[in-house]
């Protein structure tokens, strides 16, 4: 579940366990150790999810350094039941929460009897209508990501599920710039406040970008969720292990976050309660600059402001200066009129 006052961070293992069971429950215990909130991974069966000829995206090519079709590749990645039931034993042992993307309307109705309690939507199925439908049927917590997508094709995204049945309080609209990894000049990350106010929605971002500045400057922006991919091994081969961290850059993400996320406070400007004790020892009152006797007039030329600890504070100057003192004032006295 997405809490609002905590940043919920999703460890992405994707497809980075290879089709290896054995490696995907041993990046279950790196995402426990480094304290995220979820680990997710992609469900779908290849046959529902592409036809056999379409070729793999440039990412894809660059990545795997292979030139053969995405049916090939995503064969050798898919999860099978068994194997999600393991990872889900894996999950309730290392007291972490389990999520996973479905990318096909069966893998849907898998996740939903898995009893998934939050549904991540891929980029790639931000169009995908009667995806969107059977998703936004389920009244479940949704994260709807948004990379390669506009404004009007999110606003469309975003009906769709509030016509299925979902509540708008459940739905987190991520930015994302789906690319692997995401150049610092295409991540365009000010789109965070301005889909927040955009749609009066929750936000948050799936990163794609190398390194942990664009998740944090996210965190700051006001992102509320964090998905970002990890690996065992950046050397590994697969579309996605070049743009994910390692389990060390992971933990080290999880503690920055929450760093991030303690010194953020709220929108309220006043002074916290460490401040309140420094306060009257830095603040300035008004004090006589040189003698001052009564009935004399203040002015600029025999007042002054000084830190002390009582007297009329420098915020009242307009009010002292060319009234009467009332009696003597020796040099450096403070003034009590």
């Amino acid at each position: 579940m997405i809490k609002k006052d905590k940043i919920t961070i999703i460890a992405e293992a994707g497809v980075n366990h290879n089709g290896d069971i054995n490696l995907a429950l041993k990046l279950v215990d790196i995402a426990a150790k480094s304290k995220a909130d979820y680990i997710k991974f992609q469900t779908y069966s290849t046959d529902e999810l592409v036809q056999k000829k379409l070729g793999l995206a440039r990412y894809q090519k660059n990545n795997t350094k292979k030139n053969y079709s995405q049916y090939e590749m995503l064969k050798k990645f898919e999860l099978s039941v068994s194997d999600h039931l393991k990872i889900i034993k894996r999950c309730k042992k290392k007291k972490i929460k389990f999520l996973s993307s479905p990318f096909d309307l069966k893998s849907i109705d898998l996740l939903r009897k898995l009893k998934m309690d939050l549904f991540k939507i891929p980029s790639g199925e931000i169009t995908n209508i009667p995806y969107l439908r059977k998703i936004g049927s389920l009244k479940k917590r949704v994260l709807l990501s948004t990379g390669m997508s506009n404004t009007k094709e999110i606003k469309i995204a975003i009906q769709t599920l509030l016509t299925s049945g979902t509540k708008k309080k459940n739905i987190t609209v991520l930015h994302c710039s789906s690319d692997y990894p995401a150049k610092n000049n295409n991540l365009n990350l000010l789109s965070i406040p301005f889909l927040k106010k955009k749609f009066n929605i929750n936000v948050g971002y799936s990163d794609h970008s190398l390194g942990l500045d664009a998740s944090l400057t996210a965190v700051a922006l006001g992102a509320k969720v964090i998905e970002k991919h990890f690996t065992i091994n950046n050397k590994l081969y697969g579309p996605d292990h070049k743009a994910s961290l390692n389990s060390t850059q992971l933990f080290k993400l999880v503690k920055r976050i929450r760093n991030v996320e303690s010194s953020l406070g709220n929108y309220l400007k006043k002074p916290s309660s460490a401040e309140l004790k420094n306060l009257k020892f830095v603040r300035k009152f008004i004090v006589a600059k040189k003698k001052i006797k009564k009935g004399e007039r203040f002015s600029e030329k025999n007042l002054t402001t000084k830190r002390a600890l009582i007297g009329i504070p420098a915020s009242k100057w307009d009010f002292i200066i060319g009234k009467k003192a009332k009696k003597d004032f020796i040099d450096n006295e403070n003034i009590k009129n």
